[in-house]
């Protein structure tokens, strides 16, 4: 069965009248609307993370073009000196039609990037491309260092991937994961998949390299709070990071704490999927958008 995404996704002007639905969770469909997003997020202590929405594509104009606009985003965010960096979806720019061509679209990202040695995060999506991205991953690294990986905590691979992580010195960004996959790929009950975020937080966070711990859970934010504490880890050893939309009066508690914060902030004009899982992974996400739709 269609999901309202897929409807969505198969009718971009459709998508484009309805993107009111997803500007709580979406920056705007413009450079410039996610710049001056970035703005205010700096003006109150918050450093960012941007992402084109393109994902999926399936020609290989699409590829090019939405590697062009990661490009684009770089050049703004040295332009205006921003402290943002980028969060590329590789099947954005072409991982569903080959390796080689997202690698080469990748390639032309992180040459615009290596100028001012920025840090390029490779998003992770659905469990089918996790071993094409460190592929990928693998093959940038060769000529930039600046590249690191998701792990999604839900997955029963994220273990020995993090484990890889910490040997290679990669800068890994923990998240619990919100794709859905099989029991066999990954776990489904939130307590156990709570359970193995801590674990790998504790590694990440003891052994890894500046690791992004994203997440809008309390109980867990609480928990590494208190790790940190234990183990007298220095502010600048990590950041939290979050959704842009999603708990900022949290964002700005944890940076008046003292600790750092990166929000992800999504930009673009095919929103249907990432609001979509938004939407899926938290009930009162559904919630807050029927408040607003309806004036309460």
């Amino acid at each position: 069965m269609a999901t309202f995404a897929d409807v969505l996704n198969r009718n971009p002007a459709l998508q484009r009248r309805l993107f009111f639905l997803a500007r709580r969770f979406v920056a705007g469909e413009r450079i410039e609307d996610a710049a001056l997003a970035v703005r205010r997020l700096n003006a109150q202590g918050l450093s960012a993370s941007l992402d084109f929405l393109g994902e999926d594509v399936a020609r290989e104009e699409e590829a090019q073009k939405n590697a062009a606009v990661y490009c684009e985003t770089i050049d703004r965010i040295a332009a205006e000196n921003l402290e943002a960096n980028v969060s590329v979806k590789l099947s954005a720019i072409g991982q569903s039609i080959s390796e080689d061509l997202a690698f080469a679209n990748l390639q032309r990202i992180l040459d615009r990037a290596r100028p001012n040695a920025m840090f390029v995060r490779l998003d992770m999506e659905g469990s089918n491309t996790v071993d094409s991205t460190y592929r990928i991953l693998d093959r940038a690294l060769g000529s930039y260092d600046q590249v690191g990986p998701v792990v999604q905590a839900y997955l029963q691979r994220a273990a020995a991937d993090v484990e890889r992580i910490i040997a290679r010195k990669l800068r890994a960004r923990l998240c619990k994961g919100a794709y859905k996959e099989p029991a066999d790929v990954a776990i489904a009950k939130m307590p156990l998949i709570r359970r193995n975020y801590m674990e790998l937080a504790e590694r990440l966070l003891l052994e890894g390299v500046y690791p992004g711990i994203a997440t809008h859970d309390e109980y867990l934010i609480d928990a590494v709070k208190a790790l940190a504490d234990r183990h007298a880890l220095r502010p600048d050893a990590f950041e939290f990071q979050m959704l842009y939309g999603i708990r900022p009066e949290a964002q700005r508690a944890l940076v008046r704490e003292g600790y750092r914060m990166r929000v992800y902030v999504p930009f673009g004009t095919h929103w249907a999927g990432y609001f979509y899982r938004r939407l899926s992974e938290r009930r009162e996400n559904v919630m807050f958008v029927v408040r607003n739709l309806f004036g309460g």
